[in-house]
């Protein structure tokens, strides 16, 4: 980016920015947080889950680093009082990193929040996921069938996104049509057709998977099933010959049937079309230089050291992978409570995710604490 000719003070915007969006990728961060206040723009950066102060820039540089932001963004820079979505490229150490801005008129001004979306850290391949051989088993078998659907589940940020595009990459052939309805797509995939949703224009989910249906797909990805008529018609794709996968926001994989029942979906439409439902978590993992182990072989603690920030240092997930067999078929018929769904998964040798955390404790992979704050039970 060339700052040429540019006035002093909006020099050092472009120079201050550079900088940060340096330091946040060198820190490895999912967000940029620029919050206005009376006299301060606090700096915040989410890493491994949890926001971390920054240094703040200069008070007189606030309006040009939120203008600046906005320009590259595309948004329109004299709208103050509407919240705006755009998009934006930065080049950081001879290359080109996109991120997601979306702005939020407050008391104090504008506040501005950057997701990075650095596609070149993003490690699409089942060994990064982390899954237990016999649940990697089972979601490669499910994502292997002509048809069906795969739903991905957990709240905002569990890394339901990349565990798609893993097994989407996974599935990536030229032999194979695969198009996708996000809102919006955060990872470019080669080869497939990804369509972002547009609510302004109409372009919604259901609008949106309607035209996908009629452009001869065997693969479908949905980003999110937010409504009964976008359920509706992912259910009756994968009833029609085409592999779904999708992802709905529950807390665990039993009560993702129970909440499509709860949609509107009929029993026996649910229990023909769903394969299989991992939901997951994400976890802080444990510094490997300075983590400590615990008394009796209960496991390791943090510690924090020069190369972390508080003894943790990258995450990994937890899963909780619920393949759809006979037992579970019938109960779904009989509209069963998540409840009784659950008994029966955990009958079969389905582990929670509370138990899939405690396993990577045994391993040193983290901490006892992270696993009871992820998982409720």
């Amino acid at each position: 980016m060339s700052i040429e000719r540019q006035p002093p003070q909006d020099q050092q915007a472009v120079q201050w920015l550079s900088e940060l969006l340096t330091h946040s990728l060198e820190l490895q961060a999912s967000d940029i947080h620029l919050e206005p206040f009376d006299n301060l723009l606090r700096v915040r950066v989410r890493r491994d889950g949890k926001l971390y102060e920054m240094p703040a820039p200069a008070a007189n540089l606030r309006e040009q680093i939120i203008s600046r932001i906005k320009v590259q963004s595309r948004l329109d820079i004299a709208e103050k009082r509407l919240p705006q979505d755009g998009r934006l490229q930065w080049a950081v150490h001879q290359r080109m990193v996109d991120m997601r801005v979306s702005s939020l008129p407050t008391l104090h001004g504008e506040k501005l929040v950057l997701r990075i979306l650095d596609i070149q850290s993003q490690q699409l391949s089942f060994e990064h996921l982390g899954l237990p051989h016999k649940e990697l088993d089972q979601l490669m078998q499910a994502i292997h069938r002509p048809n069906g659907m795969v739903l991905i589940t957990g709240p905002t940020g569990s890394g339901k996104t990349v565990t798609l595009y893993t097994c989407l990459n996974h599935l990536n052939t030229s032999g194979v049509n695969i198009a996708t309805v996000e809102d919006p797509s955060e990872i470019v995939l080669a080869g497939a057709n990804q369509v972002n949703v547009n609510e302004r224009i109409g372009l919604s989910f259901d609008v949106a998977l309607r035209a996908l249906l009629r452009q001869d797909p065997d693969i479908v990805m949905v980003g999110e099933i937010r409504d009964l008529a976008t359920a509706d018609i992912a259910i009756k794709a994968s009833q029609t010959g085409h592999l779904v996968l999708s992802t709905l926001h529950t807390n665990d994989a039993p009560s993702t049937l129970a909440r499509l029942s709860q949609m509107g979906i009929a029993g026996f439409n649910l229990a023909s079309s769903v394969s299989l439902v991992c939901a997951q978590r994400l976890l802080r993992r444990l510094c490997v230089s300075c983590k400590q182990p615990m008394p009796a072989n209960s496991g390791y603690r943090a510690i924090g050291c020069h190369l972390c920030l508080d003894g943790y240092k990258g995450r990994i997930a937890i899963h909780q992978v619920m393949p759809i067999t006979h037992s579970l078929q019938l109960l779904m018929l009989q509209q069963a409570s998540a409840i009784e769904l659950g008994q029966q998964a955990q009958r079969e040798g389905v582990r929670s995710l509370r138990d899939s955390g405690l396993l990577k404790v045994a391993a040193g992979e983290t901490t006892l604490e992270e696993v009871v704050a992820a998982t409720h039970e």
